[in-house]
């Protein structure tokens, strides 16, 4: 786990290692070309130029049309791009992409370096190497998404909760679920946990934000929240294999007929009844990460959508399911067991395996492998390690016990 016990041979593994990684990113997973971006750049400067935003699209390789489906506050903070040119777009989406990993990276990794007393500079380079292999981050970096951004605004209330600022916290929540809708289910989560305060105040930045870009755009908040935000088929192909939710499993299955509204509620109405006993389990344990983690692994299921790229959602998950593993006061087969499962689930969500069955999802394989990340995130909902409040590391450098109001 320490790796090399020398300064120069930490830096020769570093490098080895950062090498590596680079010519597997440059070389071997499919590149995406920014096309996420490109939907955003091109969509905000037609609304620049014709005053619409949400009628503009773009061809994509499934053979759907995509255009913008954002809320308009998103757009607003998006019209920044009209001042760059296309490189400088991609060059700043980059940027803020790697920005927003080292931010994550250290909110998760951090407390369980400074418990283990590792070599911080090795376990940061170490665990960004393994970080940028995940799928879902290689495509939120190719496609020019913005997951981690948001991650980083939900999760920034998580460690003011944490670290025993949660007068402040709310904020990061209600913006997030104001650029997009997904990041609300938070809100639930605050109100779970009774957390009455940072619940009110995510409400009410999500609702002065809306609120904001309805004064600026009312034409085009009118078009989203009487059209295109029930217009499903803006969004995507329900049944491409790249759709890792609960209706894209139900979408597969009985593909080309439109999955049933009522399963999928059922579902829906399942996942959520599961969620609410684990996070209350965790609240009663103190395990504010835990919270998080499974909020973020439920908004992916319950999501009508939720393309790969949004399973950096995960990533707070696995990073709990591997600090569980590594902790000295758990028994040592729980350890070797946490250790194994956490590898496995790495390894799946790098390994780009739902794609196998890009063309033909039919069959108990084609059930079983294009659902891959379905399985995982069922998984992790289910049976992801709770800690009680004594042994719990929150998200800051020291630990803190959780306290609920």
């Amino acid at each position: 786990m320490t790796g090399p016990t020398t300064s120069r041979g930490r830096l020769v593994l570093a490098l080895a290692l950062t090498v590596a990684v680079g010519l597997f990113l440059a070389f071997v997973p499919l590149h995406r070309h920014w096309f996420d971006l490109n939907v955003y750049y091109d969509a905000v400067g037609h609304w620049l130029r014709d005053g619409r935003i949400y009628d503009f699209t773009i061809p994509g390789a499934d053979g759907a049309d995509y255009g913008f489906t954002y809320p308009p506050f998103a757009a607003l903070c998006m019209l920044p791009m009209a001042l760059f040119t296309w490189p400088a777009a991609i060059t700043l989406s980059m940027v803020l992409n790697v920005a927003a990993s080292a931010t994550l990276l250290t909110w998760l990794i951090g407390p369980i370096v400074q418990r283990h007393g590792w070599n911080k500079w090795f376990a940061f380079v170490v665990a960004a190497c393994l970080f940028v292999l995940l799928e879902p981050v290689r495509d939120t970096f190719s496609f020019g998404q913005v997951n981690l951004l948001l991650l980083v605004l939900v999760f920034f209330d998580a460690w003011l909760l944490s670290t025993g600022r949660g007068r402040f916290a709310g904020c990061g929540i209600g913006l997030a679920a104001a650029i997009k809708l997904t990041p609300a289910i938070f809100i639930g989560y605050l109100l779970i946990t009774r957390r009455w305060r940072a619940a009110a105040t995510a409400t009410a930045t999500a609702a002065a934000a809306t609120l904001l870009a309805l004064a600026v755009a009312p034409g085009a908040s009118r078009i989203y929240w009487t059209e295109a935000l029930w217009d499903t088929d803006r969004i995507g192909v329900l049944s491409y294999v790249s759709n890792q939710s609960w209706e894209g499993v139900l979408a597969r299955l009985v593909d080309p007929v439109p999955p049933s509204g009522v399963v999928w509620a059922l579902g829906v109405l399942a996942v959520l009844a599961v969620w609410v006993h684990r996070v209350r389990c965790a609240v009663a344990l103190g395990d504010e990460r835990a919270g998080f983690a499974l909020t973020g692994v439920t908004a992916c299921l319950i999501s009508p959508i939720t393309w790969v790229h949004h399973l950096v959602w995960l990533i707070p998950a696995l990073a709990v399911l591997v600090d569980s593993g590594l902790r000295p006061d758990a028994p040592p087969a729980r350890r070797r067991l946490l250790l194994q499962v956490g590898a496995v689930v790495y390894v799946l969500l790098c390994s780009s395996v739902v794609w196998l069955w890009r063309f033909d999802s039919t069959g108990v394989d084609g059930f079983l492998g294009s659902n891959t990340y379905v399985w995982i995130c069922l998984g992790l909902l289910i049976a992801l390690p709770l800690r009680g409040a004594r042994s719990a590391t929150m998200l800051s450098q020291e630990p803190h016990t959780a306290r609920v109001p």
